[in-house]
């Protein structure tokens, strides 16, 4: 048979196919069928092709896609996924075919094609690794980076700590494990709570993968074959937080510009070529941008060329060649972005499956929980991170002084499971080795101490927990609240009122949204002191 697609209630797809390809083939079409316009824009992104119908506002994602080399990396990936992994990449090519067939149907459904007289392309078979790579992108840490920079230009390295992310302000993704010790059924729940930004349509898609082979419901990513993330097959099921692991470096760069083309200062203090080329980025309504693209052997220049950085940085007083930033990330390195784990996914059936698969897991840096009807338990960190000096996780470093080249690949650490909860919230704790900055332990905390406060749970009672509303991350403004005094009668009524807030963000609260005025009130007043005004870009 051909491949089948049934909708639910819900108008959820399930797909029932013969073979591992035709499903794939049935997967890309119906996403195509569900989400053309999304398929559409974020094949553009990944190629920087975006501008061209949206207009202005999108050229600097552009110029950075070209820069940073995301279509050609891609490329490189397919081509050596084909090299080393032929059935994946054949798998990936039905999945290809399939969003072919059914992109034109699913523009005929979807106004904005209309609306911006945009026509569907033709996908190439290396589009879902661009759209991997275009997703995940600034997913990680060098616009972190780039922000350390600032501030250690302006107010020093020391004030680098006081604007790390593990502050109480800090938002993210949640989930949860308890082994069959802790259930009422006597198997494991796996609660996965992903806070990804409010997007119409979400990155995500549910779906239900069906043939000989499997049988797999979970969250697929539109423009990628299989499900990553989160996933179930019946015997086993994963899910996953952002480990906020430290895995792309930016280096400061060194450049000149020869009779042949440009040249990078190399950590042996040799003058090596780099590569070069120009490529012109079409704009809506506007003349066309031509875009220099430079890489050297750190890897592609994202920032700044041989002429200096955008804000007049150059090599300093001494007449040093100007200065650029270049990126270093590990597809671009090894050309693996992590593919080959996606069919041994599908088909795990137990733990071990889940850990042996995700051993060739590339990026996003994630934190896995795991576990099987036979009692088996997963947790631990899956993706790439490089050895290299502390220096490179921290802010971009010179290309030119030896030292901070890359030295291999962390082993990724494993959690201990003995008392059969774990709980994961983008916090300092099992991935503390792999990063530098991470979200406040308060949402893991939270969910561990709801958790404690049963012996025994089923999977009907984590809704109560999916549901918490409770803001621990308050505590350190009322805590300053409580320590204040000599206050008029109306500040007075407000820090009596939000002291005996129960710190519940519920819909229909007024002291909840009374809360979220006075934290507001406090963001704008200290973004406008002088210290912080300084910290503008030139």
């Amino acid at each position: 048979m051909t491949g089948e697609i049934f909708r639910d209630a819900w108008g959820i797809p399930h797909l029932r196919a013969d073979g591992v390809d035709e499903l794939a083939r049935t997967q890309g079409r119906v996403t195509a069928l569900d989400r053309a316009w999304q398929l559409e824009v974020e094949r553009h992104r990944a190629r920087g092709t975006s501008a061209s119908f949206l207009g202005a506002e999108s050229l600097s994602w552009d110029v950075l896609v070209r820069r940073v080399r995301l279509d050609d990396t891609a490329r490189r990936c397919f081509e050596a996924l084909e090299r080393q992994d032929p059935e994946t990449a054949r798998w990936v090519r039905a999945y290809v075919d399939g969003v072919n067939e059914g992109l034109a149907e699913g523009a005929r459904r979807t106004p904005e094609f209309a609306r911006t007289g945009l026509a569907p392309g033709r996908w190439e078979p290396w589009t879902p690794f661009g759209i991997w790579l275009g997703v995940h992108l600034l997913f990680a840490g060098f616009p972190a980076k780039l922000w350390r920079e600032q501030v250690r230009r302006h107010l020093g390295p020391g004030a680098v700590g006081l604007f790390a992310t593990d502050g109480p302000g800090t938002s993210g993704s949640n989930g949860w494990l308890l082994s069959g010790e802790r259930t009422l059924t006597g198997q494991a729940i796996i609660a996965g709570d992903p806070h990804r930004f409010i997007e119409e349509p979400g990155v995500y898609q549910q779906i239900h993968l069906s043939c000989p082979e499997f049988d797999v419901v979970g969250l697929a990513v539109p423009g990628v074959p299989g499900i990553a993330h989160f996933g179930h097959t019946g015997s086993v099921a994963w899910a996953i937080t952002n480990a906020m692991a430290d895995y792309q470096d930016l280096y400061r760069e060194r450049l000149r510009r020869t009779g042949a083309g440009v040249e990078a200062l190399d950590p042996d203090g040799e003058w090596r070529r780099a590569t070069r080329h120009t490529e012109t980025v079409e704009v809506a309504g506007e003349e066309p941008v031509e875009v220099e693209v430079i890489e050297t052997a750190r890897g592609p220049v994202i920032v700044g060329g041989p002429e200096g950085l955008p804000d007049g940085t150059t090599g300093g007083d001494r007449g040093d060649p100007p200065l650029a930033l270049a990126l270093r990330h590990p597809p671009r390195v090894t050309g693996d972005l992590g593919f080959g784990a996606l069919l041994p996914l599908l088909r795990a059936r137990r733990v071990a499956d889940v850990d042996r698969a995700l051993d060739a897991w590339t990026e996003p840096v994630n934190v896995v929980q795991a576990a099987d009807t036979e009692g088996g338990l997963l947790h631990r960190v899956a993706g790439k991170v490089p050895v290299r000096s502390t220096a490179n996780r921290l802010h971009p470093v010179p290309a030119w002084e030896p030292g901070h080249e890359w030295r291999g690949w962390h082993e990724t650490p494993r959690g201990d499971l003995t008392d059969g909860v774990a709980a994961m919230a983008n916090q300092r704790g099992l991935a503390t080795p792999l990063g530098v900055e991470f979200a406040a332990p308060h949402r893991a905390d939270r969910i561990t101490a709801l958790l404690a406060e049963k012996e025994r749970w089923s999977a009907a009672d984590m809704p109560a927990i999916h549901g918490d509303t409770h803001l621990a991350s308050a505590a350190p403004l009322l805590d300053l609240l409580a320590g204040l005094g000599g206050l008029g009668p109306a500040a007075e009524r407000v820090r009596r009122t939000l002291l005996a807030w129960d710190r519940r963000m519920d819909a229909d609260s007024t002291d909840a949204a009374l809360y979220a005025r006075v934290r507001g009130a406090v963001v704008r007043r200290l973004a406008a002191h002088p210290a912080f005004a300084a910290l503008a870009v030139p």
